[in-house]
């Protein structure tokens, strides 16, 4: 099993920004993704961002381009998001998600998921 605990959202302005960690506990795989994913009310869960911990290599969805940015820390097996120039429709529960093998765009390919945090932003 793989735990994962999100933090760092809350209640920011249009424009601001907020960075959100989540730190896996667990068993690992030697291939991995861990990743981002939104769901705001009434809508379908978005994906957000992702990285492929072996390679690096990262992937954003189209609303978030160029405003947020994933990292990792790869000894505190952590991911981090960070959201810069945060906007009212980016408000959400966002979710941190775990999969063996590589980043999938489908909510449905990933295991494992944290409890969420909330961000809210204010116009």
């Amino acid at each position: 099993q793989v735990q994962l605990v999100e933090s760092g959202g809350g209640l920011v302005q249009a424009g601001g920004s907020l960075t959100l960690s989540c730190a896996a506990s667990g068993r690992t795989f030697s291939s991995y993704a861990m990743g981002w994913f939104r769901q705001a009310p009434g809508k379908e869960r978005e994906f957000v961002s992702a990285i492929n911990w072996n390679t690096g290599k990262i992937y954003y969805g189209d609303s978030v381009k160029g405003r947020f940015t994933i990292s990792r820390d790869n000894a505190k097996k952590t991911v981090f998001l960070q959201m810069n120039s945060l906007k009212p429709e980016d408000t959400a529960v966002y979710y941190c998600a775990a999969r063996a093998g590589s980043v999938s765009y489908q909510n449905s390919a990933y295991n494992y998921w944290g409890q969420g945090t909330q961000v809210t932003v204010s116009s």
